[in-house]
């Protein structure tokens, strides 16, 4: 499991504090629908974006889980260690494990998460991809503990893309981003394995209008 020296933190600290500014200006757009959806904290969900819409995380539980914390699941490599300590300062929590294999430790560490009433987020098709590839490991968890998901899309006015493998969106600051947010009950992710990826990767591909 790799860690970076406490001082090494100390050089995210600008770069946060630009970040929690910058996602702070963005306008997000919601119906009433979307906005009941996102907004319904009566159990835990397991929150599912496309890993290009991982920009928008912190933001989604600042300004609508509130009260509810969430863990993401990052990496022990030395990349997913400088994730995990920019995670932590813009106030999400992260477990550390095998994000490519779903690892036994890591998907026991974010079943006690929901079990002890905590949100957890999962980008189906990191953190190599296919980009936009729901990879089965993806819905282990909430199958497990059969609890519902909340599948989120944002459609961006206006943003940069990355030359990385998934086109990473950076909505550029104070810009609009149209949100759309499903809720996909435990019962609907039940039953055959493969029948259930097809079913949450066309609707979360229906509600990233790429």
């Amino acid at each position: 499991m790799h860690a970076i020296p406490a001082w090494r933190r100390v050089v995210l600290s600008p770069l946060t504090l630009l970040l929690r500014m910058w996602g702070r200006s963005l306008r997000l757009e919601l119906s009433e629908e979307d906005r009941r959806n996102i907004t319904k904290r009566d159990e835990p969900v397991a929150i599912v974006l496309w890993h290009n819409r991982l920009f928008l995380s912190a933001e989604i539980v600042r300004r609508f889980r509130q009260g509810r914390p969430a863990y993401a699941l990052v990496s022990a490599s030395r990349d997913g260690a400088w994730l995990h300590a920019f995670f932590s300062t813009v106030g999400l929590s992260t477990v550390r494990g095998s994000s490519s294999r779903l690892g036994r430790e890591a998907a026991s560490a974010l079943v006690e998460m929901l079990r002890a009433g905590h949100d957890i987020g999962i980008t189906p098709d990191g953190p190599r991809g296919p980009c936009y590839e729901l990879k089965p490991g993806g819905l282990i968890v909430a199958r497990r503990t059969r609890t519902p998901l909340l599948l989120i899309g944002g459609e961006f006015t206006s943003a940069w893309q990355l030359r990385s493998w998934d086109r990473f969106y950076v909505p550029r600051p104070f810009s609009r981003i149209r949100l759309r947010c499903e809720h996909v009950p435990a019962a609907d992710i039940a039953g055959d394995r493969d029948e259930a990826v097809a079913r949450v990767q066309a609707r979360l591909l229906a509600i990233n209008r790429d």
